[in-house]
């Protein structure tokens, strides 16, 4: 007895669930999908940026150089301005050692075959990148803070200490795009056109 009040109960319980979601479905049909918000043309506060303010934020740095700003560094300057700015958070030679743990992480590795941890010398693809961060993030503290001659003589410095660049190079807009970081072979261009065409 029991067992069929259950039955008839369910079978009515299912009747029931069916008719609402009929009579939810229907009335979906029925209402227009549209935006129900009202958005204002202006919401009365700002202003347009100035071609000055947008050009400060503009500072992105492509990998065939374009957007590299003028000035120029070398390695001795930058090793100067490591040791001053960068130091703190990335050890005196930008190596992490086994029994100190780097606030900002390793920035030399020894080379491609032996390095562990992803440094600029065995995994960045292209030296303009290392511009393009350094100008926008560092240091930590104060990113944005370092001149166009500091980030130029950075780059130089951290890309000779990974043995990339000899130690009398001197980078500009023109020379920067040049270098051919290690680590460039083992990225690929992603030539996909819409679709599932992963190679």
């Amino acid at each position: 007895m029991k067992k069929r009040l259950l039955f008839i109960f369910g079978f009515l319980f299912g009747l029931i669930l069916l008719s609402v979601n009929d009579t939810f479905v229907v009335a979906q049909k029925r209402q227009p999908f549209t935006d129900s918000l009202k958005k204002p043309v202006k919401f009365g506060f700002g202003r347009p940026a100035t071609g000055a303010e947008i050009t400060a934020w503009d500072i992105d740095v492509r990998p065939d150089g374009k957007g590299l700003p003028a000035g120029q560094g070398d390695v001795k300057k930058g090793k100067v301005i490591y040791d001053t700015k960068c130091a703190v958070c990335h050890g005196l030679n930008g190596r992490q050692t086994g029994t100190v743990k780097l606030a900002g992480g390793a920035l030399v590795g020894d080379t491609l075959a032996t390095a562990k941890s992803k440094t600029i010398g065995n995994y960045w693809p292209y030296a303009t990148t290392l511009f393009d961060y350094i100008r926008r993030a560092m240091p930590y503290n104060l990113p944005g803070s370092l001149t166009n001659n500091e980030v130029y003589s950075l780059s130089a410095y951290l890309l000779n200490a990974n043995k990339i660049v000899g130690a009398d190079v001197v980078l500009d807009a023109n020379h920067l795009p040049k270098v051919v970081m290690p680590a460039k072979k083992l990225f690929i261009m992603d030539d996909r056109r819409g679709g599932a065409e992963i190679k």
